[in-house]
């Protein structure tokens, strides 16, 4: 099995979003083989957000076309939220200061020892610990 990956939501979203031209095929390279390898994690978090940015925010698709995505994405390992997740989740919003949310992201990553987590809302390379972020769309 490859290293574990955790994929945040926007690599999701990207996935499945034809007007990114440039990010949609990377995203869906990146899912397609973590999946292939059973080395993708998200969360039900993941889930949650993919369906309201999709359907409610920017209208991409219905409730069932993302009902449908989502059950696809049930291939990749997934992370159930709990009071200890969210107890972790304060503690690196107090460490870190990032916002409630991406705590519950990087929470989740390093529970299920990921030791990347696929985003482009974080620092590039910085380590939450033992969780090292990865911008893919990144140019070298």
């Amino acid at each position: 099995m490859s290293e574990p990956l955790f994929f945040d939501t926007n690599i999701v979203f990207y996935a499945f979003d034809s007007s990114e031209h440039e990010k949609q095929p990377i995203a869906q390279d990146l899912i397609a083989n973590a999946i292939a390898t059973g080395s993708g994690w998200i969360s039900v978090q993941v889930l949650g957000e993919f369906f309201h940015v999709t359907v409610v925010r920017k209208q991409l698709m219905t409730s069932e076309e993302a009902e449908k995505v989502i059950l696809s994405l049930y291939a990749l390992n997934i992370v159930d939220l709990d009071r200890a997740l969210v107890r972790t989740a304060i503690s690196m919003h107090r460490k870190f200061q990032t916002s409630y949310w991406d705590s519950l992201i990087l929470a989740s990553a390093n529970r299920c020892k990921c030791g990347k987590l696929i985003s482009e809302d974080f620092t590039h390379n910085r380590d939450y610990n033992g969780v090292t972020v990865t911008n893919p769309f990144l140019r070298a």
